[in-house]
């Protein structure tokens, strides 16, 4: 039984006032185009199924499966498999705090309402727009790593990286364009195909460390001694070794980014109490497969000095955006390497497409909540927010930077700013959790009257919290050392890597200086306005899901238990 409709997390607003306006508006909204200026409704045509694989396929993209490549060649088998098990726990714990909030009150808003119930509403304003910031460049991003994905097979000097970035960006325009309920079902298969993807590369990638493959060379954790677990970086010895696994948080925030997507959409289910502590274990579980185990496994499989690394010293014209493709030439495998690879070109373009429409609703959720201009609110006749995406699509232009620059190096500047606006959402969550946990203390709400609550508590957050904001100062730590190689100030890393921090100081003061407002003190945050609605709602469902149980308890056994987990 196909699951029932919801609606994106932050892609409206919060406020429960229906638009007003006549019958006349009513006709005008179901055929008239954008002559009706109260003409501001998404059409909800998403469903449960849609979101969750958005949520996830936005997950399983270029960080993960390009992002590697940069880590490994920089800091070694051993250093990325510790950095990307310590910020999966990191991210484990935002989503936990994430999740106490859905659970005990789902929002249509997300995590910017939250913010601006229990912490501050200039924190609620500057979260919406950091997290806008987030995704209007990683649009430009999986653009660039798309034609780094395809110089595998043509040279950007042979074809200009403008031509694959104008197609990409015309197919995703056009697929936003054209309604959310194809956008819906397109990205529903493509993310599925996603996952079963991953998951054969996982498993394929286990055969070959045992020898599975036609060179029949049994790897084992050879390139772990030979080159070694960890390169060097900047320094000999063990300071180089850990300033290489230091520059590392990069790529591993990078791949986490969109995971707490999935703790924000489940917070609109159906039955919050059993969903959410459900999402949150299965979020555990993919963070341990899809991102730890393909990390080992990856790092079993190519030294991380390898030529045909395309972020490799040394690199050869036709190296490899993606350490699994240069796996699988490595075992001697033919033509399954330029299939992965296109496999991974379809990874990067299902990625942009999420990540463009994430974009068009978060600007067009702002501007329903007053926080951005009002324009950005209109839909047409097919609940298309037109001027929202097009404002969004503008951004995605500063792809083309890759016809005058190297696309690994564009890669990089695009990986630096997406991540730093990334950990501020992060920082954001914490702030606003641990904002949470002092009203329900003060309001005296006792924790057996929670759906859900963090397994290390306030604590857990607080120590995510620190972490999240020692990788955000340290995590480009390399442009203030001394480099002969660079021989001046590296200004384009600093700039990328840092620009968000005082941007993100900006908005919060000067939201403040504009309206007045004040942070939201714990004895009178709002815990309790629609929950007995949503309390009703669970109850109600509850009771028609008992109702059904038996008649589907042996149908559905199998996907519950099996399947279930991956989506």
């Amino acid at each position: 039984m196909e699951a029932a409709e919801i609606k994106p997390h932050i892609f409206e607003s919060d406020d429960p006032r229906k638009t007003e306006g006549s019958e006349k508006d009513v006709i005008n909204t179901e055929e008239g185009g954008l002559s009706d200026p109260n003409h501001i409704d998404l059409h909800r045509a998403l469903k449960a199924r849609h979101i969750t694989m958005i949520a996830i396929g936005g997950a399983i993209g270029t960080g993960l499966i390009i992002g590697t490549g940069e880590a490994l060649a920089k800091a070694g088998p051993a250093a990325i498999l510790i950095a990307y098990g310590w910020v999966g726990f990191i991210v484990y714990l935002v989503m936990c705090a994430l999740g106490e909030m859905a659970a005990w009150l789902p929002l249509p808003s997300g995590f910017t309402g939250y913010a601006v119930r229990f912490c501050d509403p200039a924190l609620g304003f500057t979260l919406g727009w950091t997290y806008w910031f987030k995704y209007i460049i990683l649009s430009p991003n999986q653009l660039t790593a798309g034609a780094l994905v395809i110089s595998y097979w043509i040279p950007s000097e042979k074809v200009n990286a403008g031509v694959w970035i104008t197609i990409f960006l015309i197919l995703i325009v056009c697929i936003n364009y054209f309604g959310v309920r194809f956008f819906g079902e397109f990205e529903f298969w493509l993310s599925s195909f996603k996952v079963i993807v991953i998951l054969g590369i996982i498993l394929l990638s286990f055969i070959l460390m045992l020898g599975g493959g036609p060179d029949h060379d049994r790897k084992g954790f050879r390139y772990w001694k030979n080159p070694g677990a960890f390169n060097t970086y900047i320094e000999k010895g063990d300071a180089g070794r850990f300033l290489a696994f230091w520059s590392t948080m990069v790529s591993a925030t990078f791949a986490y980014l969109g995971t707490e997507l999935v703790g924000v959409t489940v917070g609109e289910a159906q039955n919050p109490r059993r969903t959410i502590p459900r999402a949150i274990k299965l979020t555990f579980w993919r963070i341990l497969v899809f991102y730890v185990l393909s990390v080992l496994l990856v790092g079993t499989l190519v030294p991380y000095n390898d030529k045909k690394l395309a972020f490799a010293v040394g690199a050869s014209s036709s190296a490899a955006a993606s350490p699994f493709v240069v796996a699988i030439e490595l075992s001697g495998i033919p033509v399954l390497s330029h299939i992965l690879n296109a496999c991974i070109l379809l990874f990067v373009f299902s990625a942009a497409n999420s990540d463009l429409y994430i974009a068009t609703r978060t600007i067009y959720g702002l501007a329903r909540e007053g926080k951005a201009p009002k324009i950005f609110a209109r839909t047409d006749r097919r609940g298309v927010p037109v001027f929202a995406l097009a404002i969004s699509s503008m951004f995605a232009l500063l792809a083309y930077m890759n016809v005058s620059s190297d696309a690994k190096t564009i890669f990089k500047y695009f990986v630096n700013l997406v991540t730093i606006f990334g950990l501020l959402t992060w920082i954001s969550i914490l702030v606003t959790h641990i904002c949470f946990v002092r009203a329900r203390k003060a309001q005296n709400v006792p924790v057996e009257s929670m759906a859900y609550v963090a397994p290390l508590g306030v604590a857990g957050s607080y120590g995510a919290l620190a972490f999240c904001i020692l990788i955000a100062f340290t995590k480009n730590y390399d442009v203030f050392t001394h480099n002969k190689k660079w021989g001046t100030f590296d200004y384009k890393n600093f700039i990328t890597a840092y620009l968000g921090i005082p941007l993100y100081l900006i908005l919060i003061v000067g939201y403040k200086f504009a309206t007045g407002c004040q942070g939201v003190k714990p004895e009178e945050a709002d815990l309790w306005t629609g929950k007995d609605e949503i309390d009703r709602e669970e109850a109600a469902y509850v009771a028609r899901k008992e109702a059904e149980a038996e008649k589907h308890a042996q149908s559905h056994w199998f996907y519950r238990k099996f399947v279930s987990w991956l989506f």
